[in-house]
């Protein structure tokens, strides 16, 4: 089972108990806090001997000295034949009044430690305590996978506001969850019986009456040399008893002083066992610590978050997750998909290569990537994987590539037949290093394998369903069949968008461009909770439109974040494009529908290095939301190219208003069908080589935005002008300092 399997159904079935634990543990922590304000705590220089000098004085029938882990000292006595307890001011032996255990129901201790169901509900909990520990483990891991690795593990996180939520509370609270399950199993060991904290049985200690007066507590040596911060209780020998000794307690061990002579008579170190649960009580309750109980309080508060949040996680993910019909057995199907996906997306393009397929004849069975094998039916197999991480399988084709290295994978091959052609199709996102380097790894191992392929290795960018339809004709050329993939994405829930406000260009081309801006929709919980398709969004994500009389949505890199208060796009004429003639024909006052996609490998991370920013046309849009949201005035520097200054400086009047805000530190503009227009942006690049070389040796972050043509010229450009300084573009990539945007 895989580490997301075990989070998800550990989260699901023991979260719902785990939150009862959580939120009794957080008004338990209450206890520490209001014990550390009560009384005041014994000065860290006086010694047990002053202090018993001073209680006696104004307690002199006092019984038993406490030291409470808060740093009160409580003296228990009687008064007649009513017992007494009170909290003493350790700097001159008054009485500051009476002192409770807590002021908390009983019932609530019982709850959090057996469920009020005695001893079997202390096993109860113990089982629950050794689940979370599993579930914060398996959701360590999950962290690092998602947020790519220990570097990464502060970076800023993507997703909707569940996702968001999750993730962000664990980075703050995971640890200390994990170490009060692991110190609550500690204190179920001892609670339970399973380890043995006691030295031995308790000596019989007695005094040796020798007609010698009694001394008082002040004069007994072994607390003359003891400082009170180490002691833990004290027992008063008994008035009517002249054998009677003094006890005494500590972290240490215990020990027994004869009152007459004040020597120690007996003493008992503290086994390994019970320093070690002393510890675990002491981390799992916050006592003699206020501050960290505080935030034992919050970590336990947090268990509810992480319950919902999951919750809300799970069913998105479930809801989203296609289901594959028209399946035949698989001993049956002359065609085997197999898929690998880890948000669920990659199922639909099985779906649409399945029915395609269907209509063409095939006998067609689909399944995950982790029942790979092929049947003396076989023909074809089709493997459609994406890649998570930084290039892992999705999770639960993590032994795909161990399982594929098998023999018996391939059934017919053992019975001498020859191997079914396997044929691999990639889907990831060029913005990440690891660009479907799963694919390219399962490309590998199954030509190592002897595996033939109808195709070669072909990658979707962004599950481009114009790119899935052109691999679709290349499968229907190899199989020599009319096939055909229409892939209609699932589109998620979407939120209507009002049009306020549209800047237009003639371009010289006579393709017109526009930037068009819409009102931020204002639907309440449900529009903050991501459910009506627009979550909180940042300059560089982008925006899905769905045209009139189409169900395929368009995409549209923003200009805009949330905090704008709007959202904006740059739109540009596309012969025959549906999408951009629908939205370059709005007016003011008229609506779209859209919802939004994270674009978490182009976004900007929070930084002070310098950004260099490098647009083409329209692909000017995010840099300009990015420049657009540097309150900070981090050090950015635009490199913008366009035909004419007069007719596509998409964004001309801002950036200049923003050069002189201090918000972009410097701009390059080259046009390229102006005379004296200095060609490309990638010819501005190699002119500033110096200054290009200065700033990535400063560690400048690198964002390209423009034509997948333009973006080759750049890298080629920066390749060349990097040289010197053994850096590349790949190189840059590799360490997240350089992504694309490209169109």
């Amino acid at each position: 089972m895989s580490w997301k399997a075990i989070h998800r159904w550990l989260g699901l079935t023991v979260g719902t108990l785990a939150v009862v634990l959580g939120i009794s543990g957080a008004i338990l922590a209450i206890d520490p806090v209001q014990q550390a304000w009560q009384a005041p705590a014994a000065p860290g220089d006086l010694t047990v001997a002053t202090l018993v000098e001073r209680v006696t004085r104004t307690v002199p029938d006092a019984q038993e000295i406490r030291h409470l882990p808060s740093g009160a000292i409580v003296v228990f006595s009687f008064a007649g034949e009513q017992p007494q307890a009170s909290y003493i001011d350790p700097t001159d032996g008054r009485v500051l009044g009476p002192w409770q255990a807590s002021v908390l129901p009983r019932w609530v201790k019982n709850l959090h430690r057996s469920w009020l169901l005695g001893d079997a509900g202390r096993w109860l909990a113990a089982a629950i305590a050794l689940a979370m520990a599993v579930l914060c483990a398996s959701a360590l891991v999950l962290l690092l996978r998602r947020m790519g690795g220990w570097r990464r593990l502060a970076a800023r996180v993507r997703g909707t506001l569940a996702q968001r939520t999750h993730v962000v509370t664990g980075r703050v609270v995971l640890l200390v969850l994990w170490l009060t399950a692991v110190t609550a199993l500690t204190m179920s060991a001892s609670t339970l019986g399973l380890v043995v904290l006691d030295a031995g049985a308790e000596p019989e200690v007695l005094s040796v009456v020798s007609g010698q007066p009694v001394l008082p507590g002040a004069q007994l040596a072994p607390l003359q040399s003891l400082w009170v911060k180490d002691l833990r209780m004290l027992n008063v020998p008994g008035a009517t008893d002249p054998e009677d000794t003094w006890k005494l307690t500590t972290a240490q061990g215990q020990g027994w002083i004869d009152r007459y002579s004040g020597q120690m008579l007996v003493w008992q170190e503290a086994t390994l066992a019970q320093r070690v649960v002393d510890l675990a009580v002491v981390l799992h309750t916050g006592e003699s610590a206020w501050l960290w109980a505080l935030v034992l309080g919050l970590a336990g508060a947090s268990v509810l978050v992480f319950w919902l949040s999951g919750w809300v996680i799970w069913w998105q993910a479930r809801s989203q997750t296609p289901q594959i019909t028209g399946n035949v057995p698989m001993a049956q199907a002359d065609v085997l998909i197999f898929v690998a996906s880890e948000g669920g997306s990659t199922w639909g393009f099985a779906q649409t290569l399945q029915d395609a397929l269907r209509k063409c004849g095939h006998r067609v069975h689909t399944s995950a990537l982790e029942n790979f094998q092929t049947t003396a039916a076989t023909r074809q197999v089709l493997v459609l994987v994406a890649t998570y991480g930084e290039g892992q399988a999705p999770a639960h084709a993590r032994g795909a590539l161990a399982l594929i290295s098998k023999p018996k994978a391939n059934k017919g091959a053992v019975q001498g037949l020859v191997s079914v052609p396997v044929t691999v199709l990639g889907f990831g996102d060029r913005q990440y290093p690891a660009f479907c380097a799963f694919a390219e790894a399962l490309e590998r191992q199954l030509r190592a394998q002897g595996w033939p392929a109808l195709l070669q290795l072909e990658c979707i960018h962004q599950q481009s369903a114009q790119q899935f339809a052109r691999w679709g004709l290349a499968l229907a050329q190899a199989l020599n069949e009319p096939l055909v993939l229409a892939h209609v994405p699932r589109v998620p829930p979407t939120t209507v968008l009002t049009l306020i406000g549209r800047q237009n260009f003639a371009a010289a081309d006579g393709q017109p461009t526009a930037i068009l801006r819409f009102a931020w929709p204002t639907e309440g919980l449900r529009t903050c909770l991501g459910t009506r398709g627009l979550a909180r969004f940042s300059a560089g994500d982008l925006v899905g439109i769905v045209p009139p009389g189409s169900s395929v949505p368009r995409f549209y890199s923003l200009a805009s974040g949330w905090q704008d208060g709007f959202l904006e796009i740059c739109v540009r004429q596309m012969p025959g494009g549906q999408c951009s003639t629908h939205l370059l024909g709005l007016r003011a006052g008229d609506s779209i529908h859209a919802f939004i996609r994270p674009n978490p490998g182009f976004a900007l991370p929070q930084t002070r290095r310098p950004v260099l920013l490098i647009g083409a046309g329209t692909g000017v849009a995010p840099l300009a939301g990015f420049i657009r949201r540097n309150e900070r005035k981090t050090p950015m520097h635009l490199y913008f190219g366009g035909r004419d200054p007069a007719q596509d400086f998409y964004f001309g009047p801002e950036i200049e208003r923003w050069l002189a805000e201090g918000r972009l530190s410097t701009l390059q503009t080259v046009f390229s069908r102006v005379p004296h227009g200095s060609g490309y942006v990638q010819d501005a690049l190699r002119r500033d080589a110096e200054r290009v070389r200065h700033w990535v040796s400063q560690g400048a972050i690198v964002r390209v935005c423009g034509s997948r043509a333009m973006a080759q010229g750049v890298a080629d450009a920066l390749d060349t002008v990097l040289a010197s300084l053994q850096l590349s573009v790949a190189k840059l990539k590799a360490k997240e300092r350089y992504a694309e945007d490209v169109f």
